[in-house]
């Protein structure tokens, strides 16, 4: 067995986190990239000759069309963005400006209105369900008071603290629960 000096771990640690800065930093290089693409698209816009002004856009469109090909760029749209929202709601993930709204989105990252597409009663106090965005849900100290629980229904999944969600299903009173897949 090898044992590992305490500088011996604050290196592998430095490691990591180096490691970790790269892998942050080739996502960031890729969006200045993206905004380098559209600031040089935006001032072809500024060209008076017609002639010039055509040739700077083929120019900026065919680079961006070729880094498209190369999967260099992404175009992604409003709706991309919701889908993927919704169905990464409940779960912890870091911090993308691509995943956040914008002032015409009135869709909030701390609540999901969706419905039911399956569940299951696991035992007299816990239920398992899936959302229609494919999101596994589970409540696990389900209340007497809480009705069965059927494909369809609406839920409404307002978050709570430690990963925990109330969910508040057909307008009956919230309940603690958390997403597990």
């Amino acid at each position: 067995m090898i044992r590992l000096t305490p500088a011996m771990r604050a290196a592998a640690l430095l490691a990591g986190a180096a490691g970790s800065l790269l892998a942050l930093v080739a996502p960031a290089t890729a969006s200045a990239q993206e905004a380098d693409y559209l600031a040089e698209l935006k001032a072809c816009r500024s060209i008076e000759d017609e002639d010039d002004r055509l040739e700077c856009y083929d120019s900026k469109v065919g680079a961006m069309v070729s880094a498209s090909d190369a999967g260099d760029v992404r175009i992604v749209d409003r709706e991309d963005v919701r889908r993927t929202r919704r169905q990464l709601f409940g779960f912890t993930v870091p911090d993308l400006d691509i995943l956040e709204g914008d002032t015409q989105d009135k869709e909030s990252s701390e609540v999901l209105e969706t419905t039911i597409a399956s569940a299951r009663q696991l035992t007299n106090k816990a239920w398992r369900f899936t959302t229609a965005e494919n999101a596994v849900w589970e409540i696990n100290n389900a209340p007497a008071r809480l009705r069965s629980i059927n494909p369809g229904d609406k839920v409404i999944f307002k978050q709570a603290s430690l990963g925990f969600y109330f969910i508040r299903i057909n307008g009956q009173m919230g309940v603690k629960g958390k997403r597990i897949q």
